[in-house]
């Protein structure tokens, strides 16, 4: 072939790539692209394969419809007190309509940030620096709101506006560290007191229950010393009481044995005087007794004695003849149940538990809890006593 036909075919076959090209469109995912027709608007090419009229349509634009972040310089903002702050933000938006940010606003990112700077600067300029600090989620929704609304004829869709940072002045940075050192050190101040203040409360708390159970258990082992002292003056008086009264009724069964011995003998006037000669002796050994008279009377004496209380035997001498029927004898005292108390010697059950129970604390063999000790003088006391007492009473009259 000649090379004429040659250089046409590869013009023919040029010609059909370009009409390929000029005819098909491909559009990403998430893309969207806005096609012309001798300069004017035609549609909006959908993600996919979309076929356009070579050399008559065209594509003015693809727009990314995800959502996209722009992070905006530092924007120095006066507040209300007159203090110049430097502010970062960063905005969150998304295309909604691509035929509108194409055609409605010649750079939709440029608009967003001036936008969003002015906005800024209203917004700040109502508030101190202290709000400005303290009030980013405000501002935050404050700034959506704006960007939103003004945005929305745009084909934008606002999602989030968020303050980066805030950067006061450094002189102004240097007063809040200042103050909040300081803010710091007055807590800290304030806790310590309040800690040493809990403290000495609680000392003083421990102090006082100790002084408390101190001066409790001195009240009970003085009672308790005073109940055992009374008892033991108690018991003590009953053992002399019963003691005396022993000793009285021996002597009088003594007594008693010696006059029935003298009666049952049926002494003479000689053998009384022989016995009272027998006593001197004895009567004579005391420290006391240096002199003894023996006066001639008291031969004559017993003799009357003999007289009056005697008859006279076959040989004239006048003897005791005791009577044929004695009086009969009363049962001795001891008989009397009254006094078959006095040599009970047992103690008050409950007394000797409280002693044992006082003990025990000694011991520290149990918690030193006074409130279960029984109390002297109560009415249990008086009730287990009152027999003893009464006894008491009794002798004494």
């Amino acid at each position: 072939m000649e090379p004429a036909v040659w250089i046409v075919l590869l013009v023919i076959v040029l010609l059909v790539a370009v009409l390929l090209a000029k005819t098909i469109l491909v559009v990403p995912q998430a893309t969207s692209a806005v096609i012309e027709r001798l300069g004017r608007f035609r549609t909006v090419a959908s993600p996919g394969l979309n076929m356009l009229f070579p050399f008559l349509d065209r594509v003015r634009a693809k727009i990314d419809l995800r959502e996209q972040v722009v992070s905006f310089p530092p924007q120095s903002v006066i507040t209300q007190d007159n203090l110049t702050v430097s502010i970062d933000t960063v905005v969150y938006f998304q295309v909604t309509e691509s035929r509108s940010a194409v055609y409605e606003i010649s750079n939709y990112i440029e608009g967003v940030e001036q936008l969003t700077t002015t906005t800024l600067r209203n917004v700040v300029g109502g508030m101190s620096l202290e709000e400005t600090l303290t009030s980013r989620d405000q501002i935050n929704s404050q700034l959506r709101g704006v960007l939103d609304s003004e945005t929305s004829r745009w084909g934008i869709r606002v999602a989030r506006v968020e303050l980066k940072a805030i950067d006061p002045p450094p002189s102004i940075q240097d007063s809040m560290e200042k103050q909040m050192r300081a803010d710091r050190e007055k807590r800290a101040m304030i806790l310590n007191a309040e800690g040493e203040r809990e403290s000495a409360i609680k000392t003083a708390e421990g102090q006082k229950q100790s002084q408390i159970l101190a001066a409790e258990g001195s009240k009970q082992a003085a009672i308790l010393n005073a109940e055992g002292e009374r008892q033991s003056n108690i018991l003590r008086s009953q053992g002399e009481r019963a003691s005396k009264y022993l000793t009285a009724q021996g002597e009088a069964k003594a007594i008693e044995k010696t006059f029935a011995a003298v009666k049952r003998a049926k002494p003479t006037p000689e053998m009384l005087a022989y016995q009272y000669l027998q006593t001197l002796p004895e009567m004579a050994q005391g420290d006391a007794n240096k002199v003894w008279v023996v006066p001639s009377e008291f031969s004559k004496s017993l003799e009357g004695f003999a007289r009056m209380l005697g008859t006279p035997d076959e040989e004239g001498v006048f003897r005791y003849e005791p009577p044929e029927q004695e009086m009969p004898h009363e049962p001795p005292e001891q008989d009397d149940p009254s006094v078959a108390n006095w040599f009970d010697m047992s103690s008050n059950p409950e007394v000797a538990e409280a002693v044992r129970a006082a003990e025990a604390v000694a011991r520290k063999e149990v918690p030193t809890d006074l409130s279960s000790t029984p109390r002297a003088g109560g009415p249990g006391d008086r009730q287990a006593l009152g027999g003893r007492s009464g006894d008491a009473d009794q002798t004494g009259g």
